[in-house]
């Protein structure tokens, strides 16, 4: 049973793997230093955070965001360490709240690997600080303990090291407040012109802003995926409401409780007649762009349906919970136990729990149809990025000019209604890459079908993916490279490969996986030390500035430890300078490997190729079946987007 705790209690941890989960709703950094018996920090080398991000037993976030997952192995930790404290602060300089006191109570909650939670702590009553010691992990006789400490400092990231003994605090803290600023630096962008094609540009100013589902759904079952969505984040929340043009902070307040007037007003609704809903329009959320209004909007029906539905359950909890009282009441007084009285009885407080159950059905029903009906207004006006395959906008494709805010990965539904579909939408560039797990899942058409049309399926989903990326991204923008030892996906490749859409063959064997893996790393390396030394333009003119799709099949055949090793780094180091994997993988066929690859699979957003309910809502945790999003049976959509994709890339000379 989870463990609530308030500022100071303690819980014990019967277990030394864990999780550490952070929910801030703003983008806050998340550290940990490693105390002696006294609670000291010896040196800098005591401190984990985004520019040192892993110790012994410890590693935590390699940038600011709403949410953060700390993996904690307590007995890998040194003997001389006998505290670790979380560490939580607002990046300094990137805009957003300077103080705790504006923005929403932390929350953090300390889970096994299983996703139990053991504990959690809402860090409340904070004000004036910028930094705060949120949790402590504790040695004590040989077994470790969890506190609630939510002990802030209005001095920020420097008091707080400072108090904890620290030498040289302040030198520390500017180092952090730099790398978070300088890991906010996302890509290289492509010349803004064909005509100026051997210029280079940064694509993207810095960014503090999260994936909104990506970030904001966590996983239910982190056997197969213990990373979140939200966490990307989904941090996450609703577009950023400053112009395009500018970048800066994302604004992650809800598009429906607005304080101010959005800077493009959303059309009217209808007037409805007395006593009925208003009828729903398409994009009446805020924002700049009606793209942007629809990603609001599907972000608040995402969010109105989880509320409603965690109401309903809320309310035939209690009303079971009242019926259980009332019986108990009755069977516990031995004069009413039997006879006529106590069948009454018995059935009033049923009649009592059916009209509680009835009346909670009624207010679902109606909050459903309403939704319902705003899905499907909406669904009808999505842009191709964020529309399904069988929508009509594919039929007027045509290849875009410049990158959509974010893109579809599937539907999310919940049991209630099962036929509201709401879209699961991610924010582009993808601050995560993807694993589609071609393993045994845990949905309910898992059982329908064997192993090898699981992987054949998952396969099929990634090229789908894959093709949307490439038809939203405008022309030379991406750039897809395939991972296929064994040639054993040539069936589902096939519509990349003759529309030309691909730039090289998939990488077959040993050979082709060392070198393409050089490939990218060497990219990596280049972009990041060009961003930091602000070096832009200096960079290799054969180094290919487009972003990178990199799909794996199979993984790990074909891979050695060194190509294993280059794998863990694409997925940490890749997506902040625009290399983004793409995993078909099952978890099971690199067990192998034990706990060194749990960093990867943490890395990577956990999707099915089949229905699965392993994904939860950041608000009340619900159990959502996400559905991924396929080209429907016999359609020849996908083979002609791509082959538009292809006719354009050639046009470009690609």
């Amino acid at each position: 049973m989870t463990a609530e705790l308030t500022r100071g209690q303690n819980h014990p941890l019967s277990e030394t793997r864990l999780e550490i989960r952070v929910s801030a709703g703003t983008p806050v950094v998340a550290g940990a230093t490693l105390g002696d018996a006294d609670g000291k920090v010896a040196d800098a080398a005591w401190v984990a955070h985004p520019a040192s991000p892993q110790l012994p037993g410890l590693e935590v976030s390699r940038q600011a965001a709403a949410d953060h997952r700390l993996a904690v192995d307590l007995d890998a930790v040194p003997d001389a360490v006998h505290r670790v404290n979380v560490l939580l602060a607002l990046p300094a300089g990137v805009g957003g709240p300077a103080r705790f006191g504006d923005m929403a109570a932390p929350f953090l909650a300390v889970t096994s690997l299983e996703g139990a939670e053991v504990a959690s702590y809402t860090i409340t009553d904070l004000d004036a600080e910028s930094a705060v010691v949120a949790l402590e992990l504790y040695r004590r006789q040989g077994a470790w303990k969890v506190r609630a400490v939510g002990q802030g400092y209005a001095g920020g990231l420097a008091a707080m090291l400072a108090d904890q003994g620290l030498p040289g605090a302040a030198e520390t803290a500017k180092a952090i407040d730099e790398a978070v600023a300088g890991g906010m630096a996302r890509a290289i962008a492509p010349p803004p012109s064909r005509q100026t094609q051997g210029e280079g540009a940064v694509r993207r100013a810095a960014q503090t802003g999260g994936n909104a589902m990506d970030a904001g759904l966590a996983a239910v079952r982190p056997d197969h995926d213990p990373q979140p969505a939200p966490g990307d984040g989904l941090a996450g929340g609703p577009a950023a409401q400053q112009p395009p043009a500018t970048g800066g902070p994302v604004s992650y307040q809800h598009p429906r409780r607005r304080t101010s007037t959005p800077p493009e007003p959303a059309p009217a609704a209808p007037q409805a007649e007395p006593g009925q809903p208003a009828r729903p329009v398409a994009g009446d959320a805020s924002g700049w762009t009606m793209n942007e209004r629809l990603y609001n909007q599907v972000w608040g029906m995402f969010e109105d349906l989880a509320r409603t539905t965690a109401a309903y359950r809320s309310a035939v909890d209690f009303a079971e919970s009242r019926l259980e009282q009332e019986l108990d009441r009755v069977l516990s007084d031995p004069r009413t136990r039997v006879g006529p009285a106590a069948d009454a009885a018995r059935q009033e407080a049923r009649a009592k729990q059916d009209a509680l159950v009835e009346q909670a059905r009624a207010a679902l029903d109606r909050d459903l149809a309403q939704l319902a009906a705003e899905s499907e207004v909406v669904e009808h006006a999505l842009p191709p990025a964020f529309a399904r395959w069988d929508s009509p906008v594919w039929q007027g494709y045509q290849a875009p000019l410049e990158t959509p805010m974010a893109l579809r990965l599937g539907d999310l539904r919940l049991p209630e209604r099962t036929n509201l579909r709401i879209p699961m939408l991610v924010r582009l560039p993808l601050e995560r890459g993807l694993w589609i797990d071609s393993g045994r899942s845990d949905g309910t058409d898992a059982g329908l079908v064997d192993s090898a049309e699981l992987r054949r399926l998952a396969m099929d989903t990634a090229v789908a993916h894959a093709a949307r990326l490439l038809a939203v991204y405008p022309v030379g923008d991406l750039t897809v490279h395939v991972i296929d030892p064994a040639g054993s996906a040539g069936a589902a490749l096939a519509p990349l490969l003759q529309s030309g859409a691909l730039k090289e063959p998939p990488a077959a064997g040993a050979q082709g996986v060392t070198a393409l893996l050089a490939q990218l790393t060497r990219r990596v390396d280049l972009v990041q030390m060009a961003v930091r030394s602000g070096a832009v333009d200096s960079l290799p003119p054969d180094l290919d500035v487009a972003e990178q799709l990199l799909i794996v099949n199979d993984f790990p055949h074909g891979f050695d430890d060194r190509a294993v090793t280059q794998l863990r780094y694409l997925a940490d180091e890749g997506p902040a300078v625009g290399v983004h994997l793409m995993m078909v993988a099952d978890r099971e066929d690199s067990r192998v490997y034990g706990p060194v690859l749990d960093p990867l699979w943490r890395a990577l957003l956990r999707i099915t190729p089949v229905p699965s309910d392993h994904l939860a809502d950041p608000w009340v945790g619900h159990a959502w079946t996400y559905e991924p999003s396929l080209v429907p049976a016999g359609s020849e959509v996908l083979r002609q987007v791509l082959w538009q994709v292809g006719q354009a890339r050639r046009a470009y000379g690609l």
